[in-house]
């Protein structure tokens, strides 16, 4: 080949890989285009679907709790995980593009068919918390603490509410309508009442005084059972009753902690029980003298009452207050029970809970904590 037609070669594929690189980034530039023209339209379709109810058609009302300096952004993730809502993102830039704000905290009751705008205002108005013929029981709350809500919330006395709480006509009714939860309930021996425990922490209307105290008390008996329904199979194939659990549940709803402690904390009860040990909760001294105190002292743990649980072995008469599920499936499914823990101590400024196998790492840990002015244990 002659030197200008190899030249003449190497000009044509030289140009002929420019023309195919230029065709190249052509397509991919186009592709780039296509796929940004089609992830925007999703994007806005996605977004614009977000700010439509979830399900317009749904007359379910869920209850909703906010806690007490919740973020939009916090509050958003509470109402997708209660199926309120489709994404609990778009919740929380719709109220920063729209200004909405000074959402307040308390408990809810909302519908999947609300509009992100409805929802918002609902949560501008305030929650279900001191209105009158509505009555919130929180967790963690007893009969007592219930009974003075059904006196300042409805028409109805506390010596009526706590009447009824030991009337047998009564609870044998309720037993015979939700047998597999109360049966172990009603069976139990020196409770102080055969509810306690039974009447689920949530929010219930009155409809305006129109319920009678009979059906209310029902109805918290029924939130209850459904609550309690799916576990009902996993507490039969365990050692322990549905009282045992609800007792159990009622100990680790109060004891001072986070929820992530909530397992590890069951897991230590555990362990006591499995050695024999007195449970030895502050939880149940406060039940037998019923009262509210923040601290308990030497003498408040000779209290003569079955409910004394550093006096007495095991899990005393029954629950001290009425849990959450949470409480419950952490007694059914506890954290770090092999390791062997049997104490804890909690700091109650960080809120740390700090577990240990031996006294002798629990008196330690106190000490330290002591030092640092404040514990729990």
């Amino acid at each position: 080949m002659k030197h200008d037609d190899m030249k003449h070669s190497r000009r044509s594929k030289s140009s002929n890989k420019k023309g195919l690189a230029k065709r190249i980034s052509l397509l991919i530039a186009s592709i780039v285009v296509v796929l940004l023209v089609v992830l925007s339209v999703a994007g806005y379709h996605y977004i614009h679907s977000s700010l439509q109810p979830l399900d317009a058609q749904s007359s379910k009302k869920v209850e909703v709790k906010i806690p007490v300096g919740s973020s939009n952004r916090q509050i958003g993730e509470i109402l997708e995980k209660k199926n309120i809502i489709k994404n609990g993102m778009v919740f929380d830039y719709y109220a920063k593009y729209k200004k909405l704000g000074n959402f307040k905290a308390g408990y809810y009751e909302l519908k999947p068919s609300m509009t992100l705008h409805q929802i918002a205002l609902e949560l501008q108005k305030g929650g279900l918390l001191d209105q009158k013929g509505v009555v919130l029981v929180r967790e963690g709350e007893n009969i007592s603490h219930i009974a003075d809500t059904i006196q300042k919330n409805t028409k109805f006395t506390r010596k009526e509410f706590l009447s009824l709480m030991n009337n047998k006509k009564f609870l044998d009714k309720l037993k015979d309508k939700y047998p597999e939860l109360l049966t172990s309930a009603m069976d139990a021996k020196n409770s102080r009442y055969k509810l306690e425990g039974y009447l689920y922490p949530a929010t219930y209307n009155t409809q305006n005084g129109h319920m009678s105290l009979e059906k209310l008390v029902e109805k918290m008996v029924a939130k209850t059972n459904e609550e309690m329904k799916p576990y009902f199979g996993q507490i039969s194939k365990s050692k322990y009753s549905v009282q045992e659990t609800m007792t159990l549940a009622s100990l680790v709803e109060r004891e001072y902690g986070t929820p992530k402690d909530r397992g590890k904390i069951a897991g230590v009860f555990e362990n006591r029980l499995a050695k024999d040990m007195p449970i030895q909760s502050d939880v149940a001294i406060h039940y037998a003298l019923n009262n509210d105190n923040e601290t308990v002292t030497y003498k408040d743990l000779q209290v003569d009452s079955p409910y004394n649980l550093y006096t007495n072995k095991g899990l005393g008469p029954g629950p001290f207050n009425n849990p959450s599920v949470a409480s419950v499936k952490a007694v059914l499914n506890p954290v770090d029970k092999d390791k062997g823990y049997l104490y804890f101590v909690a700091n109650i400024k960080s809120k740390k809970v700090y577990f240990s196998k031996s006294y002798a790492q629990h008196e330690k840990l106190v000490k330290d904590l002591q030092k640092d002015n404040g514990y729990e244990n």
